[in-house]
């Protein structure tokens, strides 16, 4: 299998989950302004987590341009990612739904953990494979904003079980700024 299959199968099954997160949106009941506020959380967790799974793809894009090499570690790596990642409907349906419950933010929290820690994963065979490519942790992103990144998240998980459920959907939105802004000050991105 070559990168290119492998890449395209990916870009297509988040395309796919993406789409898929609309659809448990609620519709308001009364269709007003006060109708849709009501379900301000339920917009707020479909939000985060369409642009956490752009953010993640926009990543791959620009990062796999330069692997030249995959292996069936890459392969393996990439469908427990995948796996994961179309959990994300689920979870974010249940965050929409009990955005105040540990339990529902706590799962939501560990499967972006787990995709985090996978993308790093992915990195770094990606990095032995493709030695001139010079990835990290997470491809070109600075260690140091992976740690953070990695670090607010485990802070938001442990605050989410113990004292305040909702620390870790604020803390994969602040970790997710993070990274967008790394992104975007530290490198150009190529638009092919």
């Amino acid at each position: 299998m070559n990168n290119e299959r492998l890449t395209a199968f990916e870009d297509a099954i988040l395309a796919i989950i993406m789409t898929i997160l609309v659809l448990d949106l609620s519709k308001p009941n009364p269709v007003s302004w006060t109708g849709l506020w009501a379900l301000h959380a339920s917009f707020f967790a479909y939000a985060l987590s369409f642009f956490w799974i752009g953010l993640m793809w926009m990543s791959h894009h620009n990062s796999w341009q330069a692997v030249r090499t995959i292996n069936m570690t890459t392969v393996l790596l990439t469908l427990v990612l995948l796996f994961f990642a179309s959990l994300f409907p689920y979870t974010t349906s249940l965050v929409a739904d009990s955005f105040d419950n540990a339990t529902a933010q706590a799962l939501y929290g560990i499967i972006i953990i787990a995709i985090s820690l996978l993308n790093v994963g992915l990195s770094l065979n990606l990095g032995r494979l493709n030695p001139r490519a010079k990835f990290g942790l997470l491809y070109k992103t600075p260690t140091w904003v992976v740690l953070l990144d990695l670090g607010i998240k485990l802070i938001g998980l442990i605050l989410a079980i113990t004292i305040y459920p909702q620390a870790m959907i604020y803390s994969i939105f602040i970790a997710g700024l993070v990274l967008s802004i790394s992104m975007t000050t530290n490198r150009q991105v190529k638009l092919n």
